[in-house]
């Protein structure tokens, strides 16, 4: 059966921190959109066998992948390989959205 979802039914947001709504999980996949206010972040991490895309839907954030630091608007995206620490921060006074995809599913290690 085709599940369907709707966008703007899975965004919502949190006043104490980072919001993950997600879309879809498998065994091989997960997807989530994670909605920032102003100001909150998801700080460097590593996840030592899921590749991480980023997709900017709506606003900006400064992500980070490695080393490497770079503000993203709405239509950009960048990819944290496995082993690459990375993380998110909404610096702005706006919220911030991002499509993310994780793969293979962190909880099937």
């Amino acid at each position: 059966m085709m599940t369907v979802i709707t966008l703007a039914d899975c965004q919502q947001f949190a006043s104490d921190k980072m919001k993950k709504n997600n879309l879809f999980q498998t065994e091989r996949l997960f997807c989530d959109i994670y909605c920032f206010e102003p100001g909150q972040e998801q700080k460097g991490h590593v996840h030592g066998h899921q590749d991480k895309v980023y997709i900017v839907l709506e606003g900006q954030g400064t992500f980070q992948v490695g080393s490497e630091r770079r503000v993203l608007e709405a239509g950009q995206g960048t990819l944290a390989p496995a082993g690459e620490e990375h993380g998110v921060k909404n610096h702005t006074t706006q919220r911030l959205k991002v499509l993310v995809f994780v793969a293979p599913n962190p909880s099937s290690d």
